[in-house]
């Protein structure tokens, strides 16, 4: 007769995990079947059921995607901070320093989940939409490039663990649509 073995009998001596302080909490997907721009096409095509692959679908995407995260602060009275280029000659001059009186705020009224957004535009690998259409027929190539995209990053209070953040990207609503890649 055989037993059965689960993964904390594997694991148990040969993987430990010892925190003594987090304080970011990042969340990245990564999307395999959107690693290149074929699949990207796909994605617009096969998945979102849509007859061309135009990055007018993008931008829609991204554009719901604004309206949410904007009624998700409005619904909650959670701040959105529209930081200017950060000032690398001072050195309190980081978005934690701008978020701090909201999250000390927060926490001295008992108040816990997404207390301040911070809405920035950084660098980032992107898909954009290379329109090579001619007459009616309509096509568009999806090409990998670095360009400035908007961010939001979620300021969070934890009743537990106390402040972090969460990091999450939105496309902009541009005339050729871009897609993050990581």
């Amino acid at each position: 007769m055989t037993s059965v073995t689960n993964i904390n009998d594997v694991l148990d001596g040969h993987v430990g995990l010892d925190l003594s302080c987090i304080d970011r909490l990042y969340l990245n997907a990564y999307v395999p079947n959107m690693a290149v721009g074929g699949q990207v096409a796909r994605f617009l095509t096969g998945h979102l059921g849509n007859p061309i692959p135009s990055p007018a679908l993008l931008q829609k995407i991204g554009n719901r995607f604004l309206r949410d995260v904007k009624t998700f602060a409005e619904e909650n009275d959670i701040p959105i901070l529209h930081l200017k280029k950060p000032d690398r000659s001072r050195w309190d001059d980081r978005k934690l320093d701008h978020v701090r009186p909201f999250l000390d705020q927060a926490d001295q009224e008992g108040r816990f989940g997404v207390v301040a957004i911070v809405q920035a535009q950084e660098f980032q690998w992107v898909f954009s939409a290379k329109d090579h259409s001619s007459g009616k027929l309509k096509r568009f190539d999806f090409v990998r490039e670095e360009r400035r995209v908007g961010i939001y990053y979620f300021y969070l209070l934890d009743s537990e663990f106390g402040s972090r953040f969460h990091q999450d990207r939105h496309l902009l609503p541009l005339s050729d649509q871009s897609v993050p890649v990581d």
